[in-house]
């Protein structure tokens, strides 16, 4: 199977579609002024080679050149997308990646009459890649978007009593979304291409890169219905992009011009307002695998990686002093000392051992402004054993943990703590998914 991606004036998705446990041949073609690599987000491939980051893991396409990866999908079915990882070209350079289950079996659910990618962008009134140039060079913030998009502009058809398999996906490059759809409920049943036990909601929160499946019942009056998203925005004092995306549904039977009826305009969908911790959180703690997981219990604390500069015995280029614990400890989410606001500009590994079970405490802070905070593993999926606010208390805080049906997934929010076995030799990494913050970028 082969798809190429192009850079136009808008996001153009480009759905590819496949079957677990074939062989993937998937072609980039680059006709780009600039540099430009794909991450398909999140596979697990079982090598940190051809990983996507520009000269990181791999060297950049060239314009007007291309590049095949070619590697087998296991364990894996849901919805993941795929992206530019070259600067903010993610911004325009995006699509769906669609994994079905493989013949002769099926979903853990009733298989939905049709099923409907959402990718969910920012729009920049301006070149991308200009916005954040120009943020470089004056040392200030990029501006935020103009708009947010929904697959440019889309009506989703649905008839009365059939099921609608929506996958949405947050390819924004920096905003966390709510999502919705008018008077209709949304039955969660995967994210970021692993099952969940399924419930419903009227809502979902959707982080930068985070994908979701949600199955919606035409089971309303036939007429249309706006599907929405707009912002959560967590930080205080930030600005953000405060417009709302609109899509519509449309049941096949609904009144209008074509039919000799009057145009019906959509009707509207309720949003939580901009700073709703409450409903995002609801949402995020629902979140279960649908049976016991294979959750690592017994962390281990020896660790050991294979990283190219050290196989080739390369000196100065890291140092393996990168700390398993905040160096210096204070009151990560009061009010922090402008003294602790100057970065250390260094390349610091924390090595892994093969084969190692690994936990991980993913703190927030209140430097700058307390937000909820997108992390993204490359290479791997994790369980998200807790989740909380302030400051993680290990005496306190262990009891809370989910052992035994935490949500299995490759990018998180906030305050929490993952954990994953790793066995995949190599430099994975490990950043923050909001472009605004692409400094935080560890492996």
């Amino acid at each position: 199977m082969e798809a190429a991606f192009y850079s136009t004036s808008i996001a153009k998705p480009s759905f590819t579609l496949f079957f677990l446990g074939l062989l993937l041949l998937f072609a980039n073609s680059v006709p780009l002024p600039d540099n430009a690599k794909t991450h398909s987000y999140d596979f697990v491939i079982r090598t940190a080679w051809a990983d996507g980051p520009e000269f990181v893991t791999q060297c950049p396409i060239r314009p007007g050149a291309s590049y095949t990866y070619r590697f087998t999908i296991t364990g894996q079915e849901g919805t993941l997308w795929w992206h530019a990882h070259s600067s903010w070209l993610r911004a325009t350079v995006y699509g769906a990646i669609i994994i079905h289950p493989k013949e002769g079996s099926s979903y853990p659910f009733p298989k939905p009459t049709r099923e409907t990618p959402l990718l969910l962008g920012e729009w920049w009134d301006a070149n991308p890649m200009d916005v954040i140039a120009e943020a470089t060079r004056t040392g200030g913030s990029p501006n935020i978007s103009d708009a947010y998009t929904i697959n440019d502009t889309v009506i989703v058809p649905i008839g009365s009593g059939e099921t609608n398999l929506l996958r949405v996906i947050n390819a924004g490059l920096n905003q966390q979304l709510f999502f919705t759809v008018a008077n209709h409920k949304l039955t969660v049943v995967g994210a970021d291409a692993s099952y969940l036990k399924p419930f419903t909601t009227d809502t979902i929160m959707l982080g930068p890169g985070q994908t979701t499946d949600v199955i919606i019942t035409a089971d309303q009056l036939p007429a249309r219905y706006y599907i929405a998203a707009h912002a959560y925005a967590s930080a205080q004092g930030a600005p953000f992009d405060n417009t709302t995306t609109t899509a519509v549904l449309e049941y096949k039977t609904a009144p209008c011009p074509a039919k000799g009826g009057g145009p019906i305009k959509p009707i509207n969908a309720t949003l939580p307002v901009f700073n709703d911790t409450a409903t995002a959180t609801k949402f995020t703690t629902s979140l279960r695998s649908p049976s016991k997981a294979a959750v690592p219990t017994e962390i281990d604390e020896s660790f050991f990686s294979l990283l190219q500069a050290h196989q080739q015995g390369i000196p100065g280029v890291f140092t393996t002093d990168f700390p398993a614990s905040p160096p210096v400890k204070f009151d990560y989410t009061g009010n922090v000392s402008q003294a602790l606001w100057s970065p250390v500009r260094a390349t610091k590994v924390y090595e892994l051992k093969f084969g190692s079970q690994v936990e991980v405490v993913l703190q927030g802070t209140s430097i700058f402004t307390a937000e909820n905070h997108p992390v993204h593993l490359h290479g791997y999926d994790f369980y998200i054993v807790a989740e909380g606010f302030g400051n993680f208390n290990r005496k306190r805080d262990t009891a809370k943990f989910n052992l035994v049906d935490p949500p299995l997934r490759n990018t998180v929010l906030g305050l929490c703590i993952v954990t994953w076995t790793f066995t995949q030799a190599g430099v994975w990494p490990w950043f923050s998914s909001s472009t605004m913050e692409s400094g935080n970028y560890n492996h």
